[in-house]
C-alpha cells in the first residue's frame, strides 16, 4: 500500500468517525429533548419573568446566544425561523436595525406565508449590539467557518446549556415561542391577532401553545356566581319538615 493511499484510507476512516460522534451527539441530544417533553406531556415550559432574568444575565455566555434566545422571544418564532434568518431581513442596507423583521415564506413551518414582526426596543438593543461582519446577503447567525446558517439542533443545545447552567428544568427552545404567546393570551390580545404573529395554520394549532394556569382556572368558576340568585330579606332555606323542601 503506498503512501497516498494510506493518506485516504486515513482521511475516509476519520471522517466516518467524526460522522458517528456527530450522529451519536445529536442523538443524544434528540433524546433530551424527547424526555424533557414528555415529562410535561409534549409541551415545552413557558418561562417566568426571573427565569428570563437569569438566563440572559447568567445562563447565556456570548452576544450571539443572547441575541439568538431574544429574537426568538420577542417574535414568538420557531428555532428554524430564526436561524434561516438573512441580515437583510433584519438591518437595512446602511446597517440600521429594520423596524420590523422578515420571516421569509419559504423558511416558515408549512410555508404558508411571510410574516413581519414588529422589533421591541428590548430586541432592538440585542441587534444594535450584534450585528455578524459578513456580506448584506449572509445569515444572521453563521454556521461554522461562515459556512450557511447555524444549525437549529445546535441553536436548541445553546439554549438548554444556558437553562442547565441556571437551574432551568423542561425548557426547549419552544419554551420562548410558547412563553411569547401565553403572555399575549393573558394580557387578552385577541387570538387571532396572536395567530398572525405565530404563523400558525389555524386557531386550533394554536391553542395547544397557550398554556393555562390553575388561578385562571378558578377565576373563571368565580365568574359563576354572577348566575347566583339575588336573596330578599326575610328569605330563608326552607327546613326539611316544612311542605316546600322537595329532596332530589
Amino acid at each position: 500500500m503506498d503512501v497516498l493511499h494510506f493518506s485516504r484510507l486515513y482521511l475516509s476512516v476519520t471522517t466516518l468517525r467524526y460522522c458517528y460522534n456527530t450522529s451519536a451527539i445529536m442523538s443524544c441530544c434528540y433524546c433530551i429533548a424527547a424526555a424533557v417533553k414528555i415529562d410535561r406531556h409534549g409541551k415545552a415550559k413557558v418561562l417566568k419573568q426571573e427565569e428570563i432574568q437569569r438566563l440572559f444575565t447568567e445562563g447565556l455566555v456570548s452576544l450571539r446566544d443572547r441575541t439568538l434566545c431574544a429574537v426568538m422571544l420577542y417574535t414568538a418564532c420557531r428555532v428554524k425561523e430564526c436561524v434561516t434568518l438573512k441580515i437583510r431581513d433584519v438591518y437595512d442596507s446602511k446597517g440600521r436595525v429594520r423596524p420590523e423583521l422578515i420571516f421569509r415564506k419559504g423558511n416558515t413551518k408549512g410555508k404558508l406565508a411571510t410574516r413581519t414582526i414588529p422589533v421591541l426596543d428590548d430586541l432592538r438593543r440585542h441587534l444594535k449590539l450584534y450585528k455578524p461582519k459578513t456580506s448584506h446577503d449572509g445569515y444572521l447567525f453563521p454556521g461554522r467557518w461562515g459556512r450557511g446558517h447555524l444549525h437549529e439542533d445546535y441553536a436548541a443545545l445553546i439554549f438548554r446549556k444556558g437553562c442547565e447552567q441556571v437551574d432551568i428544568e423542561g425548557a426547549s427552545t419552544h419554551s420562548c415561542r410558547r412563553t411569547a404567546l401565553t403572555l399575549m393570551h393573558r394580557n387578552g390580545v385577541p387570538l387571532r391577532v396572536i395567530q398572525e404573529i405565530s404563523g400558525h395554520r389555524s386557531l386550533e394549532q394554536l391553542q395547544r401553545y397557550l398554556e393555562v394556569e390553575s388561578d385562571q382556572i378558578r377565576g373563571a368558576i368565580a365568574m359563576l356566581s354572577m348566575l347566583s340568585p339575588i336573596e330578599t330579606q326575610g328569605s330563608a332555606e326552607p327546613s326539611p319538615n316544612s311542605d316546600q323542601y322537595q329532596p332530589f
